[in-house]
């Protein structure tokens, strides 16, 4: 195929598909690496012939082994986390938190089986009661206390991200929940390095104090100094303060040298509006407008504590941010034709890419599903939109459907009819783009019935924004 031939199929602007990026894999050996690296140092230590030779030693034996590998997976899901620029360009950001979460689970289970085991062996060692022996072990050996302590912490963050848990939580609750889980790791340090037979060596040492400050500084870059450079450099504060309906806000800010913010349509920032109560807790908005070297806006439904602020905001106030983040951008594209499917507030970075993205009269559809008429947020600019850029505009206004549809009722009656309905709607939906935005369980409604309807899994493109 000619540059010419790749340039018609792909439309004007609009890249054409280009060579599969070697980072995913890359990144992926870096992680097993690491995980490869502390088992070696257990082999190293001797770990397979104690448990070849069995006797009370294996269990603690066993217990160093997944100690070791607790450590690591804590770092691992630190720096899953950390907001590494090229790492989250290459996965997204709700690709990193799912994988954080199974990272988490992973790590705090070794971690308890590091309890029981390396007890059990001294158990079975000394012949001794259980509670006596993890006493004489907390309050014996030096850290091992503070140690209880993290793990203690670490397993208070598990079970709270736990779905089910997550779903009694406020958001706000639950990210301050969450940031003991960096106080589990410091006080779980101390008696690694201290009494850990796999850490003391000079080998071992140079391994983990790498591992531990190579997260530490990318924590303290990526999360705290490049934010607050950012925040510093571009000065944004609220330029006005818009309500679109009763419960949903937008938010304009202007700043310095907006220009030279790496945003693109589609992303999103996470942010805080300094003078106002919840300030220290930072809220993920999309932009819901195209950026302009004076001017961004980010769209607000009022859902918790921090949503609602959004409407008592003022202009002059400061704003910080971090970020752009989200993968859910041009640079995704291959294909001329685009189809976007959003729901409720979702429609705030659609929004954003229509005014952004380069395409023809014709080869844009945007499906807008929401429960009522009023909840239509944008609907006049969209209007707008459709007529000067012919965008094909589908309401689809309504109660939701049968169980697991994304439609609405009488239309959303089952798999078979969601597929009938979405071809009717969007019959060139197979060659097409698809970005996806709404409710996490709509969003999965959505992408099962565009699997079903012969769209390939690399043209289908969406963000999570749950918690």
């Amino acid at each position: 195929m000619t540059t010419s031939e790749r340039a018609t199929r792909t439309g004007p602007g609009i890249p054409p598909a280009v060579r599969r990026s070697v980072m995913p894999d890359v990144i992926g050996a870096v992680a097993v690496g690491t995980v490869i690296a502390a088992a070696s140092l257990w082999v190293r230590g001797g770990g397979v012939q104690a448990v070849v030779a069995g006797g009370p030693g294996r269990l603690a034996t066993l217990g160093r082994l997944t100690g070791l590998i607790a450590a690591d997976l804590l770092l691992v899901q630190v720096a899953l986390m950390a907001r590494i620029p090229w790492v989250e360009r290459t996965f997204g950001q709700d690709q990193l938190a799912r994988w954080h979460r199974v990272v988490g689970s992973a790590s705090v289970g070794l971690m308890l089986a590091h309890v029981a085991l390396t007890t059990g062996g001294y158990v079975a060692a000394g012949r001794t009661p259980v509670t006596v022996e993890a006493w004489r072990l907390a309050a014996g050996y030096p850290g091992v206390l503070l140690a209880v302590a993290g793990t203690a912490a670490l397993v208070m963050v598990a079970v709270t991200s736990v779905r089910v848990v997550r779903r009694h939580l406020r958001y706000e609750s639950w990210h301050l929940l969450h940031l003991y889980a960096y106080l589990g790791i410091g006080l779980s340090l101390p008696h690694e390095l201290w009494t850990g037979a796999d850490f003391t060596g000079p080998l071992a040492q140079a391994y983990w104090w790498t591992l531990y400050v190579a997260v530490a500084g990318a924590v303290v870059v990526f999360r705290l100094g490049l934010p607050l450079y950012r925040s510093v450099r571009h000065n944004l504060r609220i330029h006005a303060v818009v309500p679109e309906s009763p419960t949903v806000t937008s938010v304009y800010l202007s700043g310095r040298r907006l220009d030279r913010l790496p945003v693109r349509a589609g992303q999103f920032f996470n942010w805080r509006f300094l003078g106002r109560r919840g300030w220290s807790r930072a809220q993920p908005y999309s932009l819901s407008a195209a950026p302009r070297p004076d001017l961004l806006r980010i769209t607000v439904r009022e859902v918790g504590d921090g949503s609602r602020a959004a409407r008592g905001l003022r202009p002059g106030m400061r704003a910080l941010v971090e970020g752009p983040y989200g993968r859910l951008t041009a640079a995704a594209r291959s294909r001329s034709r685009l189809t976007m499917i959003a729901s409720g507030i979702g429609i705030t970075p659609m929004r954003a890419l229509l005014e952004a993205e380069p395409y023809r009269p014709g080869e844009a559809t945007l499906i807008y599903r929401a429960g009522d008429v009023e909840d239509l947020t944008f609907r006049a600019e969209l209007d707008r939109l459709s007529a000067t850029r012919g965008v094909r505009l589908v309401y689809l206004v309504g109660r939701r459907g049968a169980r697991g549809s994304w439609l609405p009722a009488p239309v959303g009656a089952g798999a078979a009819d969601d597929i009938r309905a979405l071809r009717d709607i969007a019959p060139d939906i197979a060659a097409s783009d698809v970005f996806v935005c709404g409710p996490e369980p709509w969003m999965d409604a959505v992408v099962r019935t565009l699997r079903r309807a012969g769209v390939a899994p690399e043209q289908i493109h969406r963000e999570r924004f749950s918690w």
